[in-house]
């Protein structure tokens, strides 16, 4: 079932998120920059950084990526978000601002944004991607990325007749991977999800995007009642971040072509049109 265009039901979102405080939560490809050949080349367009700044400026502004934090804050250049890198197991960000009540004393300053998911779990995703590199060194377009909390095999550019090699390589290492799990190491099975023309392996731990979207909720002090999150994602892995803000009666927008099933509640074709509709609400929130 289609959903609705977020820029045509501009007012009635207008209305939705009046008198409310907005926090804004964004996936990063597909979403703030096209789709591309190689992860490295999705460079985020000057104006895409000019409406993010602004919109820092009103409200706390968070990047969830399933790349490595380190990664989508550099490609973002702007250090006054919040990043949360390899889907939510990893985020950090500059203290929540907050200011004390009339009749209050200053309160001390708060520590930065920093929360890590499953201890150990690196040392693992890189002996794993380690061993994908060397299985797969024969197939010509494959790329095995080390997300610290998860491996990424891409093959957008890999020639058809080569998917089921580089499937069954994954497949095997997910399951020499659970067979060898050392609660010591990281512990537990790793699971595979897939993505935009990418298999990841990634901890099998109770914990994803919509989860980090609800934790920044509760540290920013938004997660309760007169708060309105909003998430901008295009991904099947962005699911969770679209049920997590309708559960706080926020705003989920999959930026996608053709209409596919989704917990969002609008949708954008495109990043352009996702730049559009962040345009419009800067303005609001200015």
């Amino acid at each position: 079932m289609d959903r609705p265009s977020a820029l045509e039901r501009w007012p009635e979102i207008a209305g939705r998120l009046a008198g409310r405080r907005l926090a804004l939560f964004l996936d990063y490809d597909g979403t703030l920059s096209p789709i591309v050949q190689r992860p490295e080349l999705a460079l985020l367009p000057a104006a895409a950084r000019d409406v993010l700044r602004r919109l820092a400026a009103r409200m706390p502004v968070a990047v969830l990526s399933g790349r490595l934090r380190e990664d989508v804050a550099a490609l973002v250049g702007l250090p006054q978000l919040i990043y949360a890198g390899s889907h939510g197991f990893d985020i950090a960000g500059p203290p929540p601002a907050s200011g004390p009540a009339a009749g209050e004393s200053p309160s001390p300053p708060a520590p930065p944004l920093r929360h890590e998911v499953g201890g150990g779990v690196p040392a693992r995703i890189a002996r794993v991607a380690e061993r994908l590199r060397r299985e797969l060194a024969g197939v010509d377009g494959v790329l095995v990325e080390d997300k610290r909390f998860a491996a990424a095999v891409h093959y957008r550019l890999v020639d058809p007749r080569d998917l089921a090699r580089v499937e069954a390589a994954v497949d095997r290492a997910a399951a020499d991977a659970a067979d060898a799990a050392n609660p010591e190491d990281g512990g537990g099975h790793l699971r595979k999800t897939g993505g935009k023309m990418v298999w990841e392996l990634r901890p099998d731990v109770d914990w994803d995007k919509g989860k980090a979207l609800l934790w920044l909720l509760g540290r920013l002090g938004l997660d309760r009642p007169g708060a309105a999150p909003i998430f901008l994602g295009d991904d099947v892995t962005d699911e969770d971040a679209f049920a997590a803000v309708n559960s706080r009666g926020g705003i989920g927008i999959l930026i996608a072509e053709e209409p596919r099933a989704t917990a969002a509640a609008y949708r954008l074709h495109d990043p352009a049109a996702a730049l559009d509709w962040l345009e419009r609400l800067a303005e609001l929130a200015g």
